[in-house]
């Protein structure tokens, strides 16, 4: 029979704790109402009590939004053993599940409490009363508990025969400092799930030797009731167990849980939590990260092509995004075909290979060439004429400083012989087409009259988007116009490209 487990997200308490993330009040609402009605996540832990004034404010405005909807039960908070002062705060916040920090290790009883097992086990049965008493739901944190069944297991033993006979809904165990192999994190929760087999446990990962997805794993296969989890796998030090990395594993290799949590919307949700936190992620992170779905090889491009070859169970389409090929230096002729296919061009096997090939020579230049890129790499491609150059580019200097005229510096080689001209101008392009006279005039040729030029740059280019320039020219007495294209990553070179073929074709 399968098994329920509670999925709680921590990234609003847990996961501000990452070295300079901070939400503010509306970002923390607007995360909170999208974990619970998107992602649909259990539970959601937002705060930590007494923290600051900010900090009151958010959790006032996720309890008001929560109470509304019905979901109050379903908002905690982390509080201490402090007498009244967590519980006023809770109070005055408006919720009503508060998260008890107290000691899973007896090193940590002993040196920062420094209190005996007694004297703190009663003081938290005082704040749990108090807190019933006022109508709190309490679950209760065994800070260092890793390290407490390692060093100190009849602490934690002692602590747990007291504390579970206490008005309680769950015990929550934290690998703190992340300790833990995944070994000892089965070998821990099944000692307890076998001593307490009325007791609801959370287990809390954190992922100091990048463990921690396999260590849910291995709590959740132990019997744990619930996991934390953080979008991103935000948190302090290497952060906690990612969101969408556990819910993908538990998925497809715990095949005896079920979870709420709905697949299709983690890379949303990474998406906004990396705006707010001002983190970027890396492009390879599983699940979320931007180039976890693309092919770049182009023999697996040409696999999936064939009978989907490298098609993992892992797919796209379960989290709402897609498979992607990337061109570049790597691609080969599948992968554009999966591209000219996705965009509903199909190409003569000539054209294709002279398209891979101008990929493959813009991909030594750039690092990636997008597929917004194709229409104008084909342009470019098919348009160029098949004839020798005779007048070619050997090399130029563009120069342009604040305050001074660009210039530029121009080698050509025309015929077999070699020119060289400086100019001024009033841009770089403009530079290069005063040198470029200049060698022409010694040449006898008579450039034509620059009539139009066009730039053009694929939609959602980013800085190092390609870049195409359509100039048109007319000869001097003539009415018949020429058009020439160049492309390039830069401007002006492709500016100077597409001068090189008017130069060509005159």
């Amino acid at each position: 029979m399968s098994r329920h487990i509670e999925i709680m997200d921590t990234t609003l308490r847990d996961g501000e704790q990452t070295s300079g993330v901070s939400f503010s009040a509306a970002e923390k609402l607007t995360t909170a109402q999208l974990l619970l009605e998107d992602v649909k996540v259990d539970r959601i832990e937002v705060a930590s009590a007494r923290v600051s004034e900010g900090e009151l404010d958010a959790v006032k405005r996720i309890t008001g939004w929560a109470a509304e909807k019905g979901y109050l039960d379903r908002v905690e908070v982390l509080t201490f053993v402090d007498g009244d002062a967590s519980i006023n705060w809770m109070e005055e916040a408006g919720a009503k599940v508060m998260n008890l920090l107290t000691k899973g290790s007896l090193n940590h009883l002993t040196h920062q409490l420094k209190k005996s097992p007694e004297e703190h086990f009663a003081e938290i049965e005082a704040v749990v009363s108090k807190a019933r008493a006022k109508g709190f739901s309490v679950n209760i944190y065994l800070e260092d508990w890793s390290n407490g069944m390692r060093n100190s297991p009849e602490y934690v033993f002692q602590h747990l025969d007291y504390t579970t006979k206490l008005s309680v809904k769950r015990i929550l165990l934290p690998d703190t400092l992340g300790i833990l192999t995944p070994e000892e994190s089965f070998k821990f929760v099944k000692e307890l799930i076998d001593r307490y087999p009325n007791t609801h446990f959370d287990f809390h990962a954190h992922n100091d030797y990048d463990l921690g997805v396999a260590n849910v794993m291995q709590g959740v296969m132990a019997g744990a009731h619930g996991i934390h989890l953080t979008v991103n796998g935000l948190g302090e030090r290497a952060g906690n167990a990612a969101l969408a990395s556990a819910v993908a594993v538990l998925r497809d290799f715990v095949k005896e849980v079920t979870f709420n949590v709905d697949e299709t919307t983690l890379y949303k949700i990474s998406r906004i939590v990396e705006g707010y936190a001002g983190l970027r992620i890396p492009p390879n992170q599983p699940i979320v990260g931007e180039s976890v779905f693309t092919q770049t090889a182009g023999i697996h491009a040409d696999g999936d092509k064939k009978n989907n070859l490298y098609v993992s169970v892992l797919r796209p389409d379960r989290f709402g995004r897609r498979t992607l090929y990337a061109l570049g230096k790597s691609s080969g002729k599948a992968n554009i075909e999966q591209n000219l296919k996705m965009l509903g061009i199909t190409l003569p096997d000539e054209d294709l290979k002279k398209v891979t090939q101008k990929i493959i020579q813009l991909g030594d230049k750039k690092e990636t060439v997008t597929r917004e890129d194709l229409p104008f790499i084909i342009a470019d491609v098919l348009d160029r004429a098949p004839t020798i150059e005779k007048i070619k580019v050997q090399n130029y200097v563009l120069t342009h400083s604040k305050g001074l005229k660009p210039s530029a510096t121009v080698q050509l080689k025309i015929n077999e012989k070699f020119y060289e001209e400086n100019a001024q101008g009033d841009g770089q392009y403009d530079a290069f087409m005063n040198a470029l006279k200049k060698v022409m005039k010694e040449e006898g040729i008579e450039l034509p009259e620059l009539i139009d030029y066009a730039v053009r740059i694929p939609p959602g280019g980013k800085t190092d988007a390609l870049c195409e320039t359509i100039i048109t020219w007319r000869k001097k007495g003539e009415k018949k116009e020429m058009k020439t294209r160049g492309l390039d990553s830069d401007q002006t070179v492709s500016a100077i490209e597409a001068t090189m073929k008017m130069l060509n074709l005159i």
